[in-house]
């Protein structure tokens, strides 16, 4: 139970990033969370709708995953999303921001762990 939380949570985030990628990215809540000034937001803003599309299918797969009826593909489909969030999640934080890590990579990881022990 407690390991289906935490992928909810996970997908849960994915939708949020969804949210502040493709709608809110120039308003000032998506400017703030993403450090950026106007002039960026605007001339980023296709880059960041496409960037949330795929938080969306993210968090689409790990959805799916805890509605499969099918307690082996469900372990498949968790576990393939999961290290898909892991695996951005650490490009991430080596590439834009340390807080990626956190934020991303770190629910996942810990998620996978309880999945696998679940």
């Amino acid at each position: 139970m407690l390991a289906a939380c935490l992928v909810a949570l996970v997908a849960a985030l994915h939708v949020f990033f969804l949210v502040l990628e493709m709608f809110l990215w120039t308003k000032p809540l998506g400017m703030k969370v993403f450090r950026n000034t106007p002039d960026k937001a605007a001339a980023s803003a296709v880059l960041a709708a496409n960037q949330g599309l795929y938080n969306g299918f993210l968090a689409a797969g790990l959805i799916w995953s805890l509605l499969h009826p099918n307690p082996g593909i469900a372990l498949q489909l968790a576990t393939f999303f999961l290290g898909c969030v892991i695996v951005a999640g650490l490009y991430g934080a080596w590439t834009v921001s340390r807080r990626i890590l956190y934020v991303q990579a770190a629910p996942a990881a810990l998620a996978l762990v309880l999945v696998w022990i679940a």
